[in-house]
């Protein structure tokens, strides 16, 4: 390791900067919450996406609002990969950290995240500091980091700042950018644009000080730093945009033809909401903020019933609030869509951090038997997609929809497409002709279970509605025979959409030793294993699903093709290996659960809750050792 009380080495006229290109690299930005270290990620990540970078970021956030500064737990940050082709997942370990002290450098230290010979850029004046305590602490920080062979660069930080604003907290994060555009030859024109998007809504004297300090960071690393990172280019021949899950899900919303959002704020669901108060009511839509979980969903299915289409966003906690709600849409037939942004639980668990583990609380979260239909995107171009997907499915079906978002979807950033915008996308007017003499609000199709959707005020159209077991005419009706009935029309409509699915592809050879099965925002770190393993010799194949309930078609003929059969995903299960667990006792993780009951198949699963997405290499090792062994591992 270079010496930790070095300074940057300084490139002379005679000596240029070395060059090291690479087809990737990871960078994180790291600091003591309310430094902007987030907001320093976001703009190198937009920016290298637009300059035709693969890119893909995932927030650092702690757990509290206002952590106490200089504490490991308090770190936030960014972590962006940047690639010269499509980057569709966070990726191993990190190769480049900007750190504004060196506890939260600690923090990604202690996780495994750092490469071995990754570069450190810290802030130096913790070392010099009045307070012996910081001194100390600083020593320790360095002795602890002295077991791996990292490159240690002590930035002047505050010095540097401090020629240009009275606040350095306030603009450290732009001189971080700035040292990182000309490390990464980042097209300085587009940062302040980028900047300018940033801070649009701010004065022109907070843009020019923020452009300023970004100068400020790359004059000094261009005097200072002795090594330049190159990843090349790859500009694509179609328009992109670069935005993040949950931006995604908002602007799908207002492409499919949404009229009303429901809510009340919750991380990591809130930004949706916030993107959607900024533009929905140009394209006639409503944010309506309610006084809690349970109202946000009783607004929006107020709103469904009378003829809007509707939809409410919450997370883990928010989804249990809705349960007796989401029963009285599935019960009266009230189209509904819902976005769930999964994080850690149970409880309040990890606000801030990624977790899977809400797919039974989905699927059977509602008391007596309430089927309705789950979908899961697996990238930030899905979260666009779905929700026109959803919309359609929840108007055509008369249903409650259920979108899986995860906090990794919602607040990574990458490049996709441009949607070509599609008339078809929205919402057909209702249907609002006068109801035929002798047609009922639930005159079901006995094939289908469809019947014709009566909204208020259609003549002839008026009838009790009821959450109570009912009849076609929405009387209430407690006989067997007709609950018997009901309960098999609204089941009926999963397996008439099922019948509309096509089989997932399956991502590599059509059979061999293993199968791995993954949904939501695990199918980049998935497809990225099986693709080393594959490059191995390794005979293992992925399949991603996206439809949960009901699942997609002819699951079971593709599982037979392989000798093992594994689910990977963010949530718990027992290792096999652990004290009183055994074949009967052992819990599974959540997809292998579903997969089992509905193929009957022995499926095993690999999960792990560590509060933030899988890595390829921890996916990639289990494969080499399931494989190897012929079994669990």
């Amino acid at each position: 390791m270079i010496d930790a009380t070095a300074t940057a080495a300084s490139p002379s006229a005679s000596t240029p900067p070395s060059v090291l290109r690479v087809p990737e690299h990871t960078v994180e930005i790291v600091s003591d919450s309310g430094e902007g270290a987030q907001k320093c990620g976001q703009i190198f990540a937009a920016v290298s996406a637009k300059m035709g970078n693969g890119v893909w970021t995932v927030e650092i956030i702690p757990a509290e609002v206002q952590p106490p500064p200089r504490v490991p737990e308090g770190a936030s940050g960014n972590r962006v990969r940047v690639g010269s082709g499509p980057v569709t997942n966070w990726g191993d370990q990190t190769n480049l950290v900007v750190a504004f002290n060196e506890q939260v450098l600690l923090s990604r230290h202690r996780v495994g995240g750092l490469a071995e010979d990754a570069i450190l850029l810290i802030e130096e004046m913790w070392a010099t500091s009045d307070d012996p305590a910081v001194v100390a602490q600083w020593d320790a920080a360095m002795e602890e980091l002295s077991s791996k062979s990292y490159r240690i660069i002590r930035v002047p930080m505050q010095e540097q700042c401090l020629t240009l604003v009275d606040n350095p907290r306030k603009g450290k994060n732009m001189f971080a950018l700035g040292v990182l555009a000309r490390i990464y030859g980042r097209d300085m024109d587009r940062i302040r644009d980028q900047i300018g998007h940033a801070f649009r809504k701010k004065s022109e004297a907070v843009y020019t000080t923020n452009v300023s300090l970004l100068e400020l960071g790359y004059h000094w690393a261009e005097q200072h730093i002795d090594f330049r990172i190159d990843i090349p280019l790859e500009p694509m021949d179609t328009p992109l945009v670069v935005m993040n899950g949950n931006e995604a899900i908002g602007m799908g919303a207002v492409a499919a033809g949404f009229e009303i959002c429901a809510m009340y704020p919750i991380t990591p669901a809130t930004s949706v909401s916030h993107y959607l108060s900024e533009v929905f009511e140009r394209f006639g839509g409503i944010v309506h903020q309610s006084e809690d979980e349970i109202a946000a969903a009783g607004v929006a299915i107020g709103a469904s019933y009378a003829g809007k289409v509707a939809l409410t966003i919450t997370s883990g906690p928010g989804l249990a609030l809705k349960t007796e709600f989401l029963g009285l849409a599935i019960m009266t037939e009230t189209p509904l869509v819902l976005v769930d942004v999964q994080r850690g639980g149970p409880s309040t668990g990890l606000p801030t951090k990624v977790e899977q583990s809400d797919l039974l609380a989905a699927l059977y979260g509602q008391p007596g038997d309430a089927p309705h239909v789950v979908i899961a995107p697996a990238t930030i171009e899905e979260c666009f997609h779905v929700m026109v997907t959803a919309r359609r499915i929840a108007e055509t079906f008369r249903t409650v929809v259920m979108v899986l978002s995860d906090a990794n979807l919602a607040t990574g950033v990458s490049p996709f497409p441009r949607p070509t915008l599609d008339a078809r996308w929205q919402a057909a007017p209702i249907d609002l002709a006068p109801v035929a003499e002798g047609d009922k609000p639930y005159d079901w199709d006995l094939e289908t279970g469809l019947s014709r959707r009566i909204v208020p005020g259609q003549p002839a159209g008026m009838f009790t509605l009821t959450g109570l077991s009912h009849d076609e005419g929405s009387k209430v009706a407690y006989s067997s025979g007709i609950h018997q009935k009901s309960s098999a029309m609204r089941s009926r409509k999963l397996a008439v959409l099922q019948s509309l699915l096509a089989p997932p592809p399956v991502h590599g050879d059509e059979e061999g030793e293993l199968l791995v099965v993954g949904w939501g925002s695990t199918k980049g770190a998935i497809e990225e294993a099986v693709d080393r393993t594959r490059a191995e010799g390794l005979k293992v194949s992925s399949v991603h699903l996206r439809f949960l309930s009901p699942l997609e078609p002819g699951l079971k003929a593709i599982f037979a093709r392989f000798r093992q059969v594994v689910a990977v995903e963010i949530n718990y299960s027992d290792d096999p290996d652990d004290p009183f667990i055994n074949e009967e006792n052992r819990r599974r993780g959540q997809l292998a659960m579903l997969l089992r009951s509905a193929t009957l198949v022995d499926i095993d699963s690999w999960t792990r809750v560590p509060g933030e997405p899988l890595r390829p290499a921890s996916i990639a090792e289990t494969i080499r050792q399931r494989v190897h062994s012929g079994g669990a591992a």
